[in-house]
């Protein structure tokens, strides 16, 4: 049986990274986690115990395609009290994670073959569901001045849609107020469809992140129940988009997913409650700490060339003077220093090479001793004047 073109898509090596030190721990050792931006804390408790108590009362059948009205409702005041926005209901359709809303944001913008911008480095997802869709995902490759954000110097008239991320996974970084009113209005001027990834929205540790809804209604915004709320496998998300698109997304999520899990939707009412809330911003307060201790760590270790972690749940770091191959110093931190941490290839094909990425989103114990094994293992190599893969450095 043949298999189509359009499936030959690249591994989410972050996975394939988890896997090894799940093998590792299985013989015996242990391994400190800051491979994947997952909160190592779970759902908050209000949510558990709402989902209880519905549970009881009856089984949990389909939702209408878009969603809950309550939760729907609840996610519109969430803008009115983080942005100030009055939003409609109407417009927020509820997904099945965020990856359900890229496909279908993606299917009602595009056609086959059309071309899609990523500021790179980016989310490598984004790449590999375009390429499934048999559209052709285009790389802008970033700079430090910038914050690794994409400007409008990189809008080209052949672009069908722009990604952007703010809070950013891998680098953490954020556009500002005035950066994304710039690329709002460029890709406006080129007829550019425009999709604002905010699913880390809420892990910020100084201003908060600007929402593209602050700007324009003409945007499809994608955000997620995952990071700030908790939740990564109930796998819920939402998206906003502007009011003549919602009968379409409606359409495609009728046939494509039915609608979003309905147990899910139930536990999102309860990590919304003020209860909730609470709980989830001691989480924020857990990550600011992680995020100095892991940025302090780096910089004892030398390794300075650090992009600006705004927010999100990552520090992403330039070590091309020790390797050309992030993968395989990825590979010797897990087997020599027992840390799991994620190779830049996954999220920049080229200059990732010369990447790491480190999550802090575990237990600040965990993130102290592994940012103590990292130091170490760093430290020993450059007092040897040895690079971590065994070349001599230049002395």
């Amino acid at each position: 049986m043949r298999i189509s073109r359009r499936s030959a898509v690249d591994p989410f090596i972050v996975m394939e990274v988890l896997e090894a030190a799940r093998c590792a721990e299985e013989a015996g050792r242990h391994i400190v986690h800051m491979e994947i931006g997952q909160p190592g804390t779970g759902a908050p408790a209000a949510a558990r115990a709402r989902l209880a108590t519905e549970m009881e009362q009856g089984p949990l059948g389909y939702t209408v395609a878009l969603g809950r009205p309550d939760l729907r409702a609840a996610i519109a005041a969430l803008y009115g009290e983080w942005y100030d926005l009055d939003l409609d209901p109407s417009r927020i359709i509820l997904t099945s994670g965020a990856s359900g809303g890229f496909l279908l944001a993606f299917s009602a913008l595009f056609d086959a073959g059309d071309k899609v911008g990523l500021g790179e480095p980016c989310y490598p997802s984004y790449r590999q569901i375009l390429t499934a869709m048999s559209l052709e995902p285009v790389g802008l490759r970033t700079e430090l001045d910038t914050r690794f954000q994409p400007v409008p110097a990189h809008l080209t008239d052949d672009l069908s849609g722009l990604i952007v991320a703010s809070p950013a996974n891998p680098t953490g970084t954020m556009l500002d107020r005035p950066a994304l009113s710039d690329l709002v209005e460029a890709t406006a001027a080129k007829g550019i469809s425009l999709i604002s990834d905010e699913i880390y929205h809420g892990l910020h540790y100084a201003d908060r992140a600007t929402s593209a809804l602050e700007i324009t209604d003409d945007v499809y915004v994608i955000n997620s129940f995952s990071k700030y709320f908790s939740m990564t496998g109930w796998r819920l998300g939402w998206m906003v988009v502007p009011p003549e698109h919602v009968r379409v997304i409606e359409r495609l999520a009728q046939n494509l997913f039915i609608c979003p899990s309905h147990a899910s939707q139930i536990a999102a009412l309860g990590a919304m409650s003020p209860e909730g809330r609470a709980e989830l911003d001691g989480h924020r307060a857990v990550y600011a700490r992680n995020r100095e201790i892991v940025l302090d760590g780096l910089a004892k270790a030398g390794l300075t060339g650090v992009a600006p972690a705004d927010g999100a749940l990552y520090v992403y770091f330039d070590v091309s003077d020790l390797t050309d191959d992030s993968l395989a110093l990825s590979e010797q931190i897990l087997a020599e220093a027992g840390v799991a941490v994620t190779p830049g290839l996954d999220f920049d094909k080229g200059r990732g090479a010369g990447y790491l990425r480190l999550s802090y989103a575990r237990a600040t114990a965990e993130i102290e001793e592994g940012m103590t094994r990292l130091e170490k293992f760093f430290a020993e190599r450059h007092a040897a004047g040895v690079s971590p893969l065994g070349a001599r450095a230049a002395l």
